[in-house]
C-alpha cells in the first residue's frame, strides 16, 4: 500500500506515480555522523532537525511534503508523485543539523518515479477526514495499514491503494488547542478499481445531508468498523468517480489560414478634417448667458420699477390713521429733544471728599447750570 524506506547515504527509491510515497529520516542514523561529546557513560540525545530541498533549488517539488514535529522526533518525507514526473530522477538534498554542536551532515535521496502498472488505475477515489490523527501518526506503516484494512473490509475492492495524505492545517484548518490531547486531523485519499459500496453511498442520502447541514452526525452503518481506532467525519467524505467525468477538451478545427474576402482595405486618412466649433460655443456659452441676462432684467424690473412709493401709500391710507401716526412721531421727537437738553448734577455721595494724593478737602464741583437752591444728598464736610 505504501513505499517505506529508511534514510541512507545516496539512497535510490522507486515510487510509483499515483501511489503514496513515504520516506523516514531517522535521527538514530544521523547520530553516527556527529561525534559524541557527552561524558563517558552518558547517552547522547542531541536535538536534530532536517532541511530538505531539490538539488539546485531552495525548496522541494510541489508533490513532496516534509514534516518533523519536534527536534527529538524523526522527519518524514511524503507525497504522491504525478504522471508528469515519470522517468525524471529527482535528487533531494537532506541536510541534518545538530542543534547542540551546530554541526551538519548531508545526504542525497534519488527518487526514480515509475509509471503505474495499468494505463487507467484507480478510477474510484474516496477521501476521508480522520479527526483523531495527526499526519505523522497516520504516515506510520502500521496505522496506515490498519486504516486501509478497514476501508477494504467496507469497500471490498480487488485493488486498493493510498493515493495521498494531507494535514488539515494545509486545507485551512486551525491549530487545535492543547486540551485533552486534541489532534489537528488528516485527510486520507484512497483509490480502488470497483464502484463505491452502499455503505459509502449512505452519506449521499437526503436524511444524512440534512443532518450534516444541521451539524449533526449522519447515520452510517459501517461507521462501527472504523470507530474503534479512527473517528471519521462522514460529512466531509468526498467520492470521485473518474469514469463519469466528461472531458472538457474541445478539438481545435484548423482552417486554411486564409481570411474571407471582405473587399478592398481602405485605411483611414492621415489628415484630420477641420471642425467648426461655432455651434458648440453657442450651446455652451451664449445660450446660458442669454437666459441669465433675461432673468436679471426681470428681477431688476420687479425690484426697481414696481415700487409703490410713499405718495401712493399715503393715498391708500385713511386720514385719521395718518394723523395718529404724525402725532406719535411729533411727540417722540419732542421727548428726544427735551432729554438732550436736560442736565442733572452728580450726587455728592459719588464725588471724592479728600484729595487722593495730598489729603486736602476737595469742594464739590458743579457745572454753572447747577441749581444752588437744591438740597444736596450729603452736606460738605468742614
Amino acid at each position: 500500500y505504501t513505499i517505506l524506506s529508511k534514510v541512507h547515504s545516496d539512497r535510490n527509491v522507486y515510487p510509483s506515480a499515483g501511489v503514496l510515497f513515504v520516506h523516514v529520516l531517522e535521527r538514530e542514523y544521523f547520530k553516527g555522523e556527529f561525534p559524541p561529546y557527552p561524558k563517558p557513560g552518558e547517552i547522547s540525545n542531541d536535538p536534530i532537525t532536517f532541511n530538505t530541498n531539490l538539488m539546485g533549488y531552495p525548496d522541494r517539488p510541489g508533490w513532496l511534503r516534509y514534516i518533523q514535529r519536534t527536534p527529538y522526533s524523526d522527519g518524514v518525507l511524503y507525497g504522491s508523485p504525478t504522471v508528469e514526473n515519470v522517468g525524471k530522477p529527482t535528487i533531494i538534498e537532506i541536510t541534518a543539523y545538530n542543534r547542540r554542536t551546530f554541526e551538519t551532515a548531508r545526504h542525497n535521496l534519488i527518487i526514480n518515479i515509475m509509471s503505474a502498472e495499468v494505463d487507467f488505475p484507480l478510477p474510484y477515489q474516496a477521501e476521508f477526514f480522520i479527526r483523531n490523527m495527526n499526519v505523522e501518526e497516520m504516515l506510520a506503516s502500521e496505522v496506515l495499514g490498519d486504516f486501509l484494512g478497514a476501508v477494504k473490509n467496507v469497500w471490498q475492492p480487488e485493488r486498493l491503494n493510498a493515493i495521498n495524505i494531507t494535514s488539515a492545517l494545509d486545507r485551512g484548518g486551525r491549530v487545535p488547542l492543547p486540551i485533552n490531547d486534541m489532534k489537528e486531523g488528516v485527510y486520507v485519499m484512497v483509490g480502488a478499481d470497483v464502484p463505491f459500496s452502499s455503505c459509502l453511498r449512505e452519506v449521499e442520502n437526503p436524511q444524512n445531508q440534512l443532518r450534516c447541514s444541521q451539524e449533526m452526525e449522519p447515520v452510517i452503518t459501517c461507521d462501527k468498523k472504523f470507530r474503534t481506532q479512527f473517528h471519521i467525519d462522514w460529512c466531509k467524505i468526498s467520492l470521485v468517480d473518474n469514469t463519469k467525468q466528461v472531458s472538457t477538451f474541445q478539438e481545435v478545427i484548423r482552417g486554411e489560414g486564409i481570411l474571407p474576402d471582405g473587399g478592398e482595405y481602405k485605411p483611414p486618412s492621415d489628415t484630420l478634417k477641420s471642425r467648426d466649433y461655432y455651434t458648440d460655443f453657442l450651446i455652451t456659452l451664449a445660450v446660458p448667458s442669454a437666459i441669465a441676462l433675461v432673468l436679471f432684467l426681470i428681477l431688476a424690473y420687479i425690484m426697481c420699477c414696481r415700487r409703490e412709493g410713499v405718495e401712493k401709500r399715503n393715498m391708500q391710507t385713511p386720514d385719521i390713521q395718518l394723523v395718529h401716526h404724525s402725532a406719535i412721531q411729533k411727540s417722540t421727537k419732542e421727548l428726544r429733544d427735551m432729554s438732550k437738553n436736560r442736565e442733572i448734577a452728580w450726587p455728592l455721595s459719588t464725588l471724592p471728599v479728600f484729595h487722593p494724593v495730598t489729603g486736602e478737602i476737595v469742594p464739590p464741583l458743579h457745572t454753572d447750570s447747577y441749581d444752588n437752591t437744591s438740597m444736596p444728598l450729603m452736606q460738605t464736610q468742614q
